[in-house]
């Protein structure tokens, strides 16, 4: 099963880029807009977990890898936790955290340490040299559909040529969250992650799906049918919630497998993923 985009999705919206020539005067003037910056301790952990055994091999593969946190927030605590995270996986990674707001750079910058330090920047990725993996959560959240678009352009611009976007949204304190991983050639995947206790029924993840869909959810696109089949598939499986949530999740992830691209072997699928709250499909399954 390819994970990846089709052909007629590959390139993303070209026709919405934002011209990467604009990275020449990157450094004066960031690219993008502030956001709130609300963060927390082990808001990204479940990210943070899939990166790391998704594309630990990744990371593992040069030397030394390069990793972006664009937009970290008010806190520098999410880009640490993932330099600690990665670091497990791969000891050579460096972590560079993005912030366009000078004022969240300067709080950052005591913190900074061996392999992770902190810039002022934007979506032209202000960086010595094109990053290997981009984590940019909570980013989009304000910007029109059409904006989030040339957005992912920009970034898939500035990457290594075999590098990965993972760009998502949580919630406040990280119990549901989505993201999507894009590579040079487009978007590949879509990611579910849940507490299982965060939630009633599936679709309540919607609230946090990448800005490039969740104004889709609706009836006729793809991401609405696929959100109401994971909903049918969690409640013929509620007999399986006597034996816990996640016993419930594993065998609905296993029923909606049956009629959806869902991926169901490692690093992206399979019980060690599902048991963890998560679930993957290709990006083709829910494209707008």
């Amino acid at each position: 099963m390819s994970l990846t985009a089709p052909a007629d999705r590959r390139a993303g919206r070209g026709a919405h880029v934002l011209d990467p020539r604009s990275r020449a005067g990157a450094r004066a003037r960031p690219i993008g807009m502030i956001t709130r910056g609300t963060t927390g301790q082990n808001r990204l952990r479940r990210c943070d977990r899939w990166i790391a055994a998704v594309y630990g091999p990744l990371l593992r593969s040069a030397a030394p890898p390069l990793v972006v946190d664009l937009g970290f927030g008010a806190s520098h605590v999410t880009t640490l936790e993932l330099f600690t995270r990665l670091r497990r996986v791969c000891p050579s990674v460096e972590v560079v955290g993005v912030e366009i707001d000078p004022a969240r750079v300067a709080a950052a910058k005591p913190y900074e340490r061996e392999g992770l330090s902190f810039t002022l920047g934007g979506f032209e990725l202000p960086v010595g040299r094109p990053p290997l993996l981009v984590r940019a959560f909570n980013v989009l959240r304000q910007y029109e559909e059409e904006a989030a678009w040339a957005h992912w352009d920009l970034l898939r611009s500035g990457i290594h040529p075999d590098g990965v976007i993972v760009e998502g949204t949580c919630s406040e304190v990280g119990h549901r969250a989505t993201w999507v991983a894009l590579g040079a050639e487009g978007p590949r995947t879509l990611t579910f992650a849940a507490r299982f206790t965060g939630f009633e029924r599936p679709s309540d993840l919607a609230e946090r799906l990448p800005k490039t869909l969740i104004h889709r959810n609706v009836p006729g696109e793809r991401i609405h049918a696929f959100l109401t089949d994971w909903d049918r598939a969690w409640a013929a499986c509620a007999p399986f919630g006597a034996f816990g949530m996640r016993q419930r999740w594993i065998k609905t992830a296993e029923l909606l497998a049956r009629d959806w691209p869902v991926a169901t072997a490692p690093p992206l699928g399979g019980r060690s993923r599902w048991r963890l709250g998560e679930l993957t499909l290709p990006w083709s399954a829910v494209a707008p």
